[in-house]
């Protein structure tokens, strides 16, 4: 079987706005690219021609001034010192004005459409409240216990048009998960809805909501969203549609600092209370028109989706979109109800360009042999996956399943960087298993322990430059202590993701598993996505989990598996497993367990939960459940830990 999947063909090639941005830098630079290595060298060697370019390419509304960094240290940079820009300004201004901005499909209610010009005047006239009657101040924070839904994209663009912050949390999360979240930032306005649909079942949030008016009491006004038309409204709150509908004085367009806080994002906080991190306007935005027209192609053309919640950091990406002038498709509900087609059957309906999902979706779809033979796709260009590394049988599963001529995106960021380090590259083919390229701007390399650039092995994922998206650091950080032990004390100066990866000669990565949840077994440091890329390949595998476990004197590695249907974990089972890992990685990855499971626990986000179940192989308890998903499944393991220890 060939490795390659996709090549673009010269006039693809021709057509994309990588090609006309390469042009555009030839002209300003007087260097010439012959290849993408040629660029992406530049766009990390020389940062502030580079980054200047992709404000002009980008045609970001605002004023640039003449300093683009102050120097090149990490942390401590100051990215266009002098430049001054509104974020919702260079959303709401890049579409024209009767263009479709957004189509929002929902199990909960209707779907609802609205142009440019719509979403412009909704956005204007709920910045007009909450300068007006709330009196929201820049700085001040907005929070959103909400679903993907057009309310939440308006209360962010309001929110940015004041140079306030935002931040939100889906409203699957109870009240422990969401209020961990908001009360460490004191936000003075929440707009949430009063329930939604999930899987065709009804959830109430009117108590949760209570509960968080309780707790926060810096909140001063709540606006209730309708998100179930025939549900009473949240107590005491007011009602968004009428806000959005009124007839109050615009209030003035500013424009602020590149720094301005932008948004908080929370890391998943499986570790204890979840990190705020803080990002700026000017950053968030110019990082964003990058990765969507350089890497992406999106165009005023384009009708992009990505299913996503607002409590993962792709929601964000997502709303970014809107920089391009394309039309964003929202989707609020259960991704596999009524059946697994129903977000493809959107894609057909709707005319997807662009497609985002999460690599656990893909894999879903693979494992339950879905056909889109009867849809038509045909306008569908590029698919996009992340959350965790895509397997290379679901590399072959979208050219085989979904379309064969098409681009497959597999990124790979975080919240951390609101963005990605590594995606899509439209000038090279797409190769099974492989992220094509680090990103334009990003200095990624691949280190061994000792600070060394590694070629096709394992290493740390360090970022060697700054970049603008990079955080303003975190809230209420005291001199920046926990940001910088977060990503600079490992290798000081340089940005340490907590990712293994491998980087081949041609540039193209392999995201390996977080090193945070590093297997150790004889001393030497094993991914566990190392051994998922073996796992994943077995059809009687549905899922996975690796995780270590202290021995006497070692760490042994265990294997949580969840079967396919039908399927029993015999002896045999265990041995192909145990055939598949040793004959593609090394003796050392082989597990020395192996026991089933019924479910792999997951972050909100879609992320497996290694950490808590290393904890509880500890004997320790998993802290904070609220960022799981399906936290009811670790029983399962605890019973498996209190068997472990009993024979050990």
């Amino acid at each position: 079987m060939t490795d390659l999947l996709f090549q673009p063909s010269p006039e693809q090639i021709e057509a994309n706005q990588l090609t006309s941005f390469a042009r555009q830098l030839t002209h300003s630079s007087g260097q010439s690219f012959a290849s993408y290595q040629e660029l992406h060298h530049y766009s990390v060697t020389e940062l502030a021609a580079f980054w200047a370019e992709v404000w002009r390419f980008g045609q970001v509304r605002g004023e640039m001034g003449d300093r683009v960094l102050t120097d090149q240290s990490m942390p401590g940079v100051e990215w266009f010192p002098e430049a001054r820009l509104n974020f919702a300004e260079n959303l709401l201004a890049a579409g024209k004005p009767e263009h479709s901005a957004l189509i929002a499909c929902s199990e909960s209610r209707p779907e609802i459409r609205l142009s440019y010009r719509e979403l412009t005047d909704q956005t204007l006239q709920l910045a007009a409240f909450l300068k007006q009657d709330c009196n929201l101040q820049p700085g001040d924070r907005v929070v959103a216990y909400l679903g993907n839904t057009p309310e939440a994209l308006i209360g962010m663009l309001a929110t940015a048009y004041l140079g306030a912050i935002w931040a939100s949390a889906s409203p699957d999360f109870g009240f422990e998960g969401a209020c961990d979240r908001f009360s460490q930032i004191e936000p003075k306005v929440m707009l949430a809805g009063n329930g939604y649909q999930y899987g065709g079942k009804t959830y109430e949030r009117h108590e949760v909501v209570a509960q968080l008016r309780s707790a926060i009491p810096s909140v001063t006004h709540l606006i209730n969203v309708a998100v179930l038309p025939d549900a009473p409204a949240l107590a005491n709150s007011v009602d968004f549609a009428s806000l959005v509908q009124g007839d109050r004085a615009v209030p003035e367009l500013h424009r602020w600092p590149f720094n301005q806080p932008l948004y908080i994002l929370f890391s998943s906080g499986t570790t204890g209370k979840p990190k705020c991190i803080v990002h700026g306007a000017g950053g968030t935005l110019l990082q964003h028109i990058k990765e969507f027209r350089l890497h992406a192609d999106l165009s005023a053309d384009s009708v992009f989706f990505y299913f996503t919640t607002t409590g993962w950091m792709m929601w964000n990406w997502l709303a970014s979109g809107l920089s391009t002038g394309a039309t964003l498709v929202l989707y609020d509900g259960n991704p596999m109800y009524p059946g697994p087609t129903v977000l493809w059957q959107l894609a057909a309906r709707h005319g997807f360009t662009h497609f985002g999902t999460s690599a656990k979706f893909l894999a879903a779809c693979r494992s339950q042999q879905l056909s889109t033979d009867d849809l038509d796709l045909s306008a569908l260009r590029t698919v996009f996956s992340t959350g965790s590394p895509l397997a290379p049988e679901d590399f072959d599963w979208v050219y085989q399943a979904i379309k064969q001529d098409l681009m497959l995106h597999s990124i790979s960021g975080g919240t951390d960087i609101v963005s990605c380090f590594v995606g899509g590259n439209p000038w090279q083919p797409v190769r099974r298993g492989k992220i094509q390229a680090a990103n334009l701007g990003m200095a990624i390399e691949s280190w061994n322990d000792e600070g060394k650039a590694v070629i096709d092995q394992r290493g740390e994922l360090v970022c060697t430059a700054p970049a603008p998206c990079m955080p303003l650091g975190f809230w209420q950080d005291d001199q920046n202590r926990r940001y910088h032990a977060a990503y600079f004390e490992r290798f000081p100066g340089v940005w340490a993701q907590g990712d293994f990866c491998s980087i081949d000669e041609q540039g193209q990565v392999v995201i390996l598993g977080r090193s945070d949840t590093t297997l150790n077994p004889g001393g030497v440091r094993i991914g566990t996505a190392e051994i998922y890329r073996q796992v994943d390949g077995l059809t009687e595998i549905a899922d996975s989990l690796v995780v270590g476990r202290a021995t006497t004197d070692d760490v042994e590695v265990v294997l949580f598996v969840e079967l396919a249907p039908t399927i029993v974990l015999d002896d045999g089972l265990r041995q192909r497993i145990r055939q598949a890992i040793r004959s593609n990685t090394t003796p050392r990855h082989v597990p020395s367990h192996i026991l089933e499971v019924a479910a792999i626990p997951y972050t909100r986000s879609g992320k497996k939960v290694e950490l808590a179940v290393t904890q509880i192989l500890r004997g320790e308890a998993p802290q904070n459940l609220s960022a799981l998903a399906n936290a009811e499944c670790l029983e399962q393991y605890r019973l498996w830990a209190e068997h472990l220890n009993k024979g050990s």
